[in-house]
C-alpha cells in the first residue's frame, strides 16, 4: 500500500501544480514590477503571414529572438523595447522553402543577419494595451513600424524561478519597403506579423 500511497500523492501534486501555478498568474498590468526584463528566448516567438497567389493565407516563424525591455507601469511612456530576431532561423516546416527564404533573393540571412526593433513611442491604449511606436531593420532598410501590443499576465515561472511578464503584439508592414519584393503582388506585400513574448525580470 505504501508504494501505491506515493505513487497517488505524487499524482495529485502533479496534477495540482498547473493550477497553482495559473492561480498566481496576475493580468492585472498595473501590478506588474517596474524594473529591467531580459527576453526569454525560449518562450517567444514571432510569426509572419502574407497571402499566397490569392488562394491561401501562408505563415511561417522566427524562433531564437533576444532582447531588453525597460518598464515602469506607472509611467508607460518611458518604456524601452529593443529586440533582435535572427533571419536565418525562419521556419515553415519546409526545409527548401526556409533555405529559399534565408537567401540572397528573400531576407539574404548572409547579409543582413538580424531584423531588430527599436522603440521610440509608447502610448497605452485601454487596460493592459499600448501602440509601440518604433524602427523596424529589416534587409539593411530601417523604417517606421508600430505593434498593437497587449499584456496577457506576470507570474513568477515555477521551473526558473524568475519573475516574468507576458505580452502579446500584431503589426503590418510592406516587405517591398524594406526591399523584399520578390514576387510581389503575387505573394502579398503585406506582411501581418504576430508576436508572443516573455520577459524575465533582471533589476530594479
Amino acid at each position: 500500500m505504501k508504494p501505491f500511497l506515493a505513487i497517488a500523492t505524487f499524482t495529485v501534486a502533479a496534477l495540482s501544480l498547473p493550477a497553482a501555478v495559473l492561480a498566481q498568474a496576475d493580468t492585472n498590468a498595473d501590478a506588474v514590477q517596474a524594473g529591467s526584463y531580459t527576453l526569454d528566448s525560449a518562450h517567444t516567438l514571432a510569426q509572419f503571414s502574407v497571402n499566397h497567389f490569392g488562394i491561401s493565407d501562408f505563415f511561417g516563424t522566427f524562433p531564437g529572438a533576444t532582447g531588453t525591455l525597460s518598464l515602469d507601469p506607472k509611467n508607460l511612456a518611458t518604456t524601452k523595447l529593443d529586440v533582435s530576431v535572427p533571419v536565418a532561423t525562419v521556419s515553415t516546416t519546409n526545409k527548401k522553402l526556409d533555405e529559399e527564404l534565408a537567401g540572397a533573393d528573400w531576407l539574404d540571412a548572409g547579409k543582413y543577419p538580424a531584423m531588430r526593433f527599436v522603440s521610440t513611442k509608447v502610448t497605452r491604449t485601454g487596460k493592459g494595451t499600448a501602440t509601440i511606436t518604433g524602427n523596424l531593420t529589416l534587409h539593411g532598410v530601417t523604417r517606421p513600424a508600430t505593434l498593437n501590443a497587449s499584456f496577457h499576465a506576470a507570474a513568477v515561472n515555477p521551473m526558473k524561478k524568475a519573475y516574468t511578464i507576458g505580452f502579446n503584439a500584431t503589426g503590418t508592414i510592406k516587405r517591398s519597403d524594406f526591399g523584399v519584393s520578390k514576387y510581389v503582388p503575387l505573394v502579398s506585400d503585406e506582411t501581418r506579423l504576430t508576436i508572443t513574448a516573455a520577459f524575465e525580470k533582471t533589476a530594479g
